[in-house]
């Protein structure tokens, strides 16, 4: 599975970014998609996902700011993030799971940077 993000940036606080991130290869039939964050000094955490049926989780920080959505027929995730706040700067990952029996097999993307000025 490859993975290419793209629509990081910099931008005013209280600004609007959105970050796509398209999927190939062996994709799998029912996959999830999503997205962490690494800031500087801080480990890598869930933002956002979303299953292959629709299922969407948030981290409690983004809720009501981010929306994460998807396109199963053009295998691409979305994170819609809104009043965006200094402290959402990070390195962003996509990521794609693929449910395999009781595990799962974890697939990353390249890192794009937001970067949240005040």
């Amino acid at each position: 599975v490859q993975l290419q993000a793209s629509g990081g940036g910099l931008v005013q606080a209280g600004g609007s970014l959105r970050l796509s991130c398209i999927a190939s290869g062996r994709i799998g039939s029912m996959f999830s998609m999503g997205w962490y964050r690494q800031a500087p000094g801080e480990q890598r955490g869930l933002v956002a996902a979303i299953t292959s049926g629709g299922d969407t989780r948030y981290v409690d920080s983004v809720k009501g700011r981010f929306t994460i959505s998807r396109d199963n027929a053009k295998s691409t995730v979305y994170l819609q993030m809104n009043s965006l706040q200094p402290e959402d700067t990070a390195v962003y990952s996509c990521w794609h799971g693929i449910p395999i029996g009781s595990t799962w097999r974890h697939y990353w993307g390249q890192g794009t940077l937001v970067t949240v000025s005040s």
